[in-house]
């Protein structure tokens, strides 16, 4: 029987997949032709192997709605987008890229988002046509039902994704299993309760664990682990709405008995995750080297695990592929994350100043004295002085984490031109593309001129040439084995408090950074469980556009900003200057519009039975 590919073996042909499994627009009224351009579907799904390059299309047509969520750490505190990121000027548009014209600052960013609730259907829509026709050609392929299956389980997978996506962002939302094919079929379909649409994505998770391989067939492709993974996250979503309310969802009243029922559940599919399939951190979660401070020839394994080295590890549960130079399906994390210094990319995501602070000190595995921010300039003793933000010493014997993630002053990374290295680069803020001597060797400063905050990313950054910067080949991770943990944690902490093996599982996540275990205080009692949870997705998890959805979620908006009509709080720089205030005299009616999004006004306008959300209104 012949094996199905991988989703990377297949990634230079989604956009004649997705042709071919669109229904064709091509009239049949001249001479009754067939179209000579689009593959008509009377000639398509006929074998297996339409199938698997059908579903090729789907995964090409979904993966722009997550390969960016890096974007969407900008709603919380650690992480700055920079405004319009994702605009054009040039008004030329990639295919499927759900993020354009989106807000991703701390607040008013939901009403923003009109693209990526269009592509979420769009994919959604896709899923549906394949479906149907797939359970077409089991009539036909009875050998290859199982098979089949397979692709259909995939999909639904895919489907659920994407709904998950819709209720997480609008609540309420229109839901349909049917291929649609014009606008008529969905001019009048109102929203469906979130408790509904939740239990179909359920459904559909259910089907899909039922029917995957235990081990996918591809890099890339998704089996038993991932459909688990995500019905456990599900739950736990479902389980924090219930526990801490969503009131601007008109018609959900939250239930302390759904939120145990959902954290019970959520806590079982982690479980069998983390215990029935073998699967173990990158490099088993050994923390690895680590340079001296101002130098970076050996990097931990944290670094390694956002490069491509790392594609297909054990950790990877759910990832989505990309295709690397040549392919038109590369990943841009370099042009995002890094800066000119290195293959002329824009610095478009940045790490704020305050998560400097998050970073606990190997010695205590608790934090360390808040640092200070000095202006060097004004303060020649600055990069002495004890707890100084531009002093490098105050980042010695941290987290290994804080060196694989982020730079400061006199950091180094490889500068990177025309595919070549041009030797290491000094990152020294304010000092972009400078001239600085270190140690008696002269060095081009590291030119991130969209940096306001002191630091710049290492992680994401690639260390060697040959790839551009919208080239790269890392499959994205949309859940890893260290959320998995970590999500583990929260779900039992929610029922029954501290358990041991939950402790553990944190623990192991520590390690990687080479802290050690939690001190018996973090584990007192469930609201200091929780605190060091919270913790560790933070500085796991920086970057991976996890944070906002957390923040909404738990309800955590006015913790982190303080309280509508309040002074709210500064965004501030390594050398102590003020950046940007957020939610200062901010109404309550603002922060409702931040906990959800805002429907589309132009699917409203086409669709009467489109309710909006109420702060929208």
């Amino acid at each position: 029987m012949k094996k199905l590919l991988s989703v990377s073996k297949i990634l230079s042909i989604p956009v004649l997949a997705a042709m071919m499994i669109l229904p064709s627009s091509c009239r049949k009224d001249l001479l009754d032709q067939d179209p000579t351009v689009d593959l008509g579907t009377g000639a398509f799904w006929k074998t297996e192997a339409d199938a698997t390059y059908a579903l090729m299309g789907v995964y090409s047509s979904v993966r722009p709605c997550f390969d960016r969520d890096y974007y969407m750490d900008g709603h919380g505190e650690f992480v700055r987008v920079r405004s319009n990121t994702l605009s054009t000027t040039d008004g030329n548009l990639r295919l499927g890229d759900a993020y354009r014209s989106a807000g991703y600052d701390p607040s008013g960013y939901a009403g923003n988002f009109d693209r990526m609730y269009r592509y979420l259907y769009g994919g959604v829509n896709r899923v549906n046509y394949l479906v149907e026709n797939v359970k077409r050609m089991q009539q036909t392929l009875p050998n290859a039902a199982a098979n089949l299956d397979v692709i259909i389980a995939e999909s639904r997978l895919l489907r659920a994704l994407c709904y998950f996506r819709l209720i997480s962002m609008w609540g309420d939302v229109p839901y349909f299993t049917k291929n649609i094919t014009t606008n008529d079929e969905v001019a009048l379909v109102a929203r469906s309760p979130i408790k509904a649409v939740k239990d179909s994505i359920l459904e559909d998770l259910n089907f899909a664990f039922d029917k995957l391989p235990a081990k996918p067939s591809g890099v890339g492709r998704l089996g038993k682990p991932a459909a688990l993974a995500l019905r456990g996250k599900v739950n736990l979503y479902w389980g924090s709405w219930n526990k801490f309310g969503w009131p601007e969802l008109e018609g959900f009243t939250p239930s302390a008995s759904e939120a145990t029922a959902a954290y019970t559940a959520a806590a079982d599919d982690f479980k069998k995750v983390i215990n029935d399939y073998g699967l173990t951190l990158y490099m088993n979660g050994d923390p690895g080297e680590i340079d001296d401070l101002g130098k970076a020839e050996k990097l931990p394994n944290y670094y390694h695990l956002f490069t491509p080295k790392a594609n297909g590890n054990p950790e990877g549960i759910f990832v989505f592929t990309h295709g690397g130079t040549g392919t038109s399906q590369g990943e841009e994390l370099m042009r995002d994350f890094a800066g000119r210094s290195h293959e002329g990319s824009q610095c478009w995501v940045a790490p704020r100043y305050e998560i400097a602070d998050r970073y606990q000190t190997l010695s205590t595995g608790d934090f360390a004295p808040q640092l200070i921010g000095i202006n060097p300039i004004n303060d020649p003793a600055a990069r002495t002085k004890p707890n100084s933000a531009v002093n490098p010493q105050s980042y010695l014997n941290r987290d290994y984490r804080m060196k694989a993630t982020i730079m400061w002053d006199y950091e180094m990374s490889i500068g990177l031109a025309s595919l070549q290295s041009t030797g290491w680069c000094p990152f020294l803020y304010q000092t972009w593309a400078g001239t600085i001597n270190i140690g008696g060797v002269n060095y081009i400063t590291y030119n991130t001129d969209g940096i306001n905050s002191g630091y710049a990313f290492r992680k994401f950054v690639r260390n060697y040439p040959g790839q551009g910067r919208s080239d790269g080949d890392f499959a994205w991770p949309v859940i890893r084995l260290a959320d998995v943990f970590l999500m583990y944690a929260e779900a039992t902490n929610e029922v029954s408090g501290p358990q041991a093996d939950a402790i553990d599982l944190v623990n192991r996540v520590r390690r990687r950074g080479n802290l050690p275990a939690l001190l018996p205080a973090k584990t007192a009692n469930r609201q200091a469980f929780f605190d060091a949870i919270e913790q560790e997705r933070i500085v796991e998890l920086i970057g991976e556009g996890q944070r906002g959805f957390d923040l909404r979620r738990w309800r955590a908006i006015e913790r982190v900003w303080g309280p509508p009509n309040g002074n709210g709080k500064w965004a501030r720089d390594t050398w102590g200057a003020d950046r940007q205030r957020y939610y200062q005299n901010v109404s309550d009616r603002v922060y409702q519009q931040n906990y959800i999004f805002r429907i589309p006004q132009a699917e409203r306008d086409r669709n009467p039975n489109l309710t909006q959300n109420a702060p929208w209104r």
